[in-house]
């Protein structure tokens, strides 16, 4: 069985060499289109993914699946108390929170206002937020290297250090050395302790990070004793954890200020999850849209290969009515036409393939930098898009050689040889 196998695909090859040799040229033209068609493709999905990871990245810049804290007013009367009551955090609500719900893993309060910081005769106008440790790392404030953020010694003894926004600490000091230089806020001195390390955010409550400053909240309370805390920022111990958690905080500030759970104006929760979610159904769609276009390039693609491959067929008529007239079974003249385009459609995928890589490897040496290209990405390939173009080009390979091959084979052998 094997052995007849095996020679029945010697024989197929051999026909599909001999019917290859006729058409060479076109062939070649052939595996052009459907490499462009490739190239398409690919590019297409590479620059979605790159657009994807880029989404993902600036959504991660504020903070991953982190929670915002705004207190409101009361809408419904509870336990003796009226509606239309402005609720007014406390400083200790944060540890409380800590303690009382297991589902958190930290929480930081956030007092702010806007001051003049000024470095020798140059004043910028900026935002100074009051924060504990845990924040950041809850809101994603990674330090340049050699400095860092706040820690608790800093709360404790009420240090005078401050932590800058990468674009506000070039607004002061230029390209000059950070860490260690003074910075003045309202006749008091600060030490800079860190600047922020460049990132992209698609998501904000305040402004962007980059051209604000943070110091102790145990400073801002020294500097500013009327301070009320404006909003805590908190993070679930887990991402399965967080509607838990969200519901947890709502129990436990609906206790102590006597409002009821169910009165969502009463606190503000913005739970970053939904943003995540909102760019991630934007990139799909957008991966979506450029894989139809670069699908619709390649079945084009796929339709020339089926009309060249019935162009051949019409041209080989008589040829084939002799290989059946002699003995030749209808798989066997079907078999050069699907194996020829099979061959089109493969070769055209590892020409438009490779030149895609070579172009993806081209942009991402190149130094692009700018808010755009941060939003943007650069294009990335990655397995998922192999696995599309591939399954993509099977079926345009399978369609364009299948339909042609069987008009090949219903040929009434007695007619093509009457064929001129």
């Amino acid at each position: 069985m094997l052995s007849i196998f095996k020679s029945e695909l010697a024989l197929v090859w051999s026909l599909f060499r001999q019917d290859a040799g006729h058409s060479r040229k076109r062939m070649l033209l052939t595996v052009v289109a459907i490499g462009w068609g490739t190239l398409s493709i690919v590019m297409l999905l590479s620059f979605g993914e790159g657009m994807k990871l880029a989404f993902h990245k600036g959504t991660r810049g504020m903070g991953e699946n982190i929670g915002v804290l705004w207190p409101g007013s009361t809408t419904k009367a509870y336990a003796g108390m009226g509606s239309g009551r402005s609720i007014q955090f406390q400083d200790e609500d944060g540890e409380m929170l800590m303690a009382r719900i297991p589902s958190l893993a930290a929480v930081s309060r956030e007092y702010a206002h806007r001051r003049g910081l000024s470095v020798g005769a140059k004043t910028v106008n900026a935002r100074v937020r009051g924060v504990d440790p845990s924040f950041g790392g809850i809101r994603n404030h990674v330090p340049q290297p050699g400095g860092r953020f706040i820690n608790e010694e800093d709360m404790r003894q009420k240090r005078r250090v401050i932590f800058l926004g990468e674009e506000l600490a070039q607004d002061l000091f230029g390209t000059q050395e950070v860490v260690g230089r003074e910075v003045q806020i309202n006749q008091s001195v600060f030490t800079v302790i860190g600047v922020a390390q460049k990132k992209t955010m698609m998501g904000m409550y305040s402004g962007p990070d980059k051209n604000q400053s943070v110091i102790p909240a145990s400073t801002f309370l020294s500097m500013y004793t009327d301070a009320r805390v404006g909003n805590f920022i908190y993070l679930p111990t887990s991402l399965e954890t967080a509607d838990l958690a969200k519901a947890e905080i709502y129990r436990v500030l609906a206790a102590k200020y006597r409002f009821d759970p169910e009165d969502r104006r009463a606190l503000s929760i913005w739970d970053t999850r939904e943003n995540q979610r909102i760019t991630d159904n934007i990139a799909l769609g957008i991966q979506m849209f450029l894989g139809i276009i670069g699908a619709l390039t390649l079945f084009v693609g796929g339709m020339g290969v089926a009309n060249i491959m019935y162009a051949v067929v019409k041209e080989r008529t008589r040829e084939i009515g002799i290989k059946m007239a002699l003995g030749a079974k209808a798989r066997q003249v079907m078999a050069p036409f699907v194996l020829e385009s099979i061959f089109i459609t493969g070769a055209g995928g590892v020409l438009g393939t490779a030149v895609s890589l070579s172009i993806i490897t081209i942009i991402a040496m190149l130094p692009l930098q700018g808010e755009a290209f941060d939003l943007m990405g650069k294009p990335t390939f990655s397995p998922a898009i192999a696995v599309a173009t591939s399954l993509i080009l099977g079926l345009v390979g399978m369609f364009a050689g299948y339909f042609p091959a069987r008009r090949a084979a219903s040929i009434n052998p007695a007619e093509s040889l009457r064929y001129e």
